[in-house]
Formats: structure tokens, sequence, C-alpha cells
């Protein structure tokens, strides 16, 4: 597949650190001007810790992407891929999923088998849900905001975050796209059937009998409920395929599924 010409030059790209109420309703500035506690108050909720890419020398505004992270965590390779997004003309967020779990990064297959099994798929959606919110806030001292298209949100989800993905798919009304390479999709009718938008899915062809028939039998719930499903099969890969460090890595179905995801969001989020 031919890749996409992008708009901005990785120098052009910066980011940010970001934390934020996982209630989706967030302090602004003056709440904090006229608070002589607000730099020193433990917070009563949690907080959403994550990296948000822009393009800095841009005057348009801009759609944005929520990255979900693989089980292994907020690693240097979720990062470089989310800055690669955004040279597409993106305000991209990689939110930490592990944050609850003390935000950790392993390379360790255990460690990252453990961390997911732990990980409260609820407080997720919720951590995810804040995400979008707090896209579409105007945070005074946050000028990267301040030229977010509102609601002009997509989510691409890689492996673990690719099943959350699909959960997100079906949680917030107003997203418009959503990718999930790789994850689970034996996933209930309910998920399928309360698709709030496109759902792109893109799956290793090496994996059981059991997987594929899931797959299909998603596919065709949604379907049947009037839902849009992509799903495109990388015929040699295997689970794992879009992971650097895994065995199972295949450098040029993982930049064909990048494409693909950036293809089919582009679709569907209009740029200004």
């Amino acid at each position: 597949m031919p890749q996409q010409e992008t708009a901005y030059s990785v120098d052009q790209i910066g980011y940010t650190l970001v934390r934020f109420n996982s209630t989706g309703i967030f302090e602004t500035h003056k709440d904090r001007m006229v608070d002589p506690y607000a730099e020193t108050r433990m917070h009563k909720v949690p907080q959403v810790e994550g990296i948000q890419y822009a393009p800095q020398e841009t005057t348009k505004l801009l759609p944005a992407l929520v990255v979900l992270h693989d089980q292994w965590g907020l690693t240097s390779h979720i990062q470089e891929l989310a800055k690669g997004l955004a040279c597409h003309g993106y305000i991209v967020m990689i939110p930490n999923l592990y944050g609850r779990l003390g935000g950790m990064v392993t390379a360790n297959a255990e460690v990252a088998e453990a961390l997911m099994e732990r990980l409260n798929e609820q407080q997720a959606l919720q951590d995810i849900n804040a995400c979008f919110e707090y896209l579409n806030c105007n945070i005074a001292e946050d000028t990267q905001l301040e030229r977010t298209v509102r609601n002009g949100h997509g989510v691409i989800g890689i492996g673990m975050g690719g099943t959350l993905a699909i959960k997100a798919a079906a949680h917030r009304r107003r997203l418009q796209a959503a990718v999930a390479i790789g994850g689970n999709v034996s996933l209930d009718p309910e998920t399928a059937q309360g698709l709030f938008c496109p759902l792109l899915i893109q799956q290793a062809g090496q994996t059981p009998q059991t997987s594929t028939e899931a797959v299909d039998t998603f596919c065709q719930t949604a379907k049947e409920a009037g839902k849009t499903v992509d799903l495109q099969t990388y015929a040699e890969a295997s689970p794992g395929f879009w992971y650097p460090h895994s065995p199972n890595y295949r450098a040029t179905d993982m930049e064909n599924a990048l494409e693909r995801s950036l293809d089919f969001i582009g679709n569907l989020i209009k740029k200004s």
C-alpha cells in the first residue's frame, strides 16, 4: 500500500504531558486562581495521565485521535507511533491506561499479562471518555486545545487497546471513527449492536479457528443491526504482528495497518 504524504514533518510536532480529572469535569485556571490550596491539595478522584502530540506551526482547527496502547504500557514505540500520526494533521493523545496501577511500562511478557488482567475495564473506559472531554474543552493555558475540532474524534487501539477501542465505540455516542489493530473480538452481542460509529477491525490471519469465527460473528451481528464494520485480515500475520519486540512482528503488515487506519478515519473525520 502506498504511504500517505504527511502534512507536517516530525520536526514540526511538539508534545505536552497532560494530567486531568478522570470524571471529565475539569478545573480552569480561574478556579485555581481563587484557590490557595490548588497546587498542594490531594485529588479526590483518579487522574488521567498521558502525552499529547500536535503540529506546532499551524492556525488550522485539527481533529483529534486517542491512541490506546497494548499490554506493555505507554512504551517509546507507542509514543513514536502517536508522533507519526500527528504528522498527518491530528492532535494525538495517548493516555496511560495503567495509570491507576502505577503507570508501569514493561518488556516482560509475564508482567504485561498480569497488568492486563488487573486492568479494570470500566475504569479504563471512563479514563478514555475523559480524554475526549479534555480534547473538547478550551483550557486557557493549553493553546493546543483552542484549535481542536470539537467532537472531531477518532480512536485507534493496538492489541489490548484494540479491545478497548471497540468497547469505546459502543460507549461514546459522539465518537466518529474507531480502529482496532488486534485485540479480543470475542465480545457480547450488545457491543456489536451498540456501536455508535464506524469500526475498522484489523486482525492477524494466523489465529485459532475459534477466534476467526468470533470475529465473523461480531461483524455479522453488527451489520444486522445496521452498523458499519470493516474487516481487514493479514493472512500471514500472527497476534503481536504490531509490536516490534514480538517474535511475530511484521513491519510491512503494521505499516499497512496504519495506512488503512488513516484512510478509514480520514474519510470520516473532516479537517478544516
